[in-house]
């Protein structure tokens, strides 16, 4: 499992992932855990739709250069 602590929403680091908001994506190997400054954010995160019907979440996210607003 592949791990992020910067939330794709702001684009900022979480430093406290111990109570942090998060989700994972995929499974297996190449499940990818996200965590999120804030429930907003993640729930923000889990509302954005695929432009592409076969593209996961996780290939969204692994598509982006960093900026929170790509997605």
């Amino acid at each position: 499992m592949r791990v992020t602590t910067i939330d794709p929403i702001s684009g900022n680091d979480v430093l406290n992932t111990d109570n942090a908001p998060h989700t994972i994506e995929g499974s297996g190997q190449d499940a990818l855990l996200i965590y999120f400054e804030s429930e907003q954010n993640r729930q923000a995160y889990l509302e954005i739709e695929s432009k592409t019907p076969s593209s996961t979440l996780v290939d969204i996210y692994n598509g982006t250069t960093g900026t929170a607003r790509e997605m």
